[in-house]
């Protein structure tokens, strides 16, 4: 497969998952079961995001000075702090950690 045909084939599965989602019944989404399994699935798909993210490094798992960054940012989560406080801890946390030769 070329390149474009690659490019073209993503575009019409793209185009076929949101026409799906059009034509689903209104009765269905309206479902508390339904709104309850795509909510889980949301928060579901962004865990793994972060896991992917935090924990990889191609196909490796590795500890790092990213795994207690984003623990802190858990810990402050649970506290309410605000988003970009959280972030900016965070990372200051893991240069920190890098920059003193921990998890490196």
């Amino acid at each position: 497969m070329t390149l474009w045909t690659t490019v073209i084939a993503a575009s019409l599965l793209s185009f076929a998952v949101k026409y799906i989602g059009y034509i689903i019944p209104q009765r269905l989404l309206k479902k508390p079961t339904f709104t309850r399994i795509t909510n889980l699935l949301t928060v579901a798909m962004l865990a793994a995001l972060v896991a992917v993210q935090t924990l990889g490094a191609g196909q490796a798992v590795v500890f790092d000075a990213r795994v207690p960054a984003v623990i802190l940012a858990a810990i402050l989560f649970s506290f309410r702090v605000p988003f970009i406080i959280v972030v900016a801890i965070a990372g200051v946390v893991a240069i920190v950690l890098r920059n003193l030769g921990w998890m490196a």
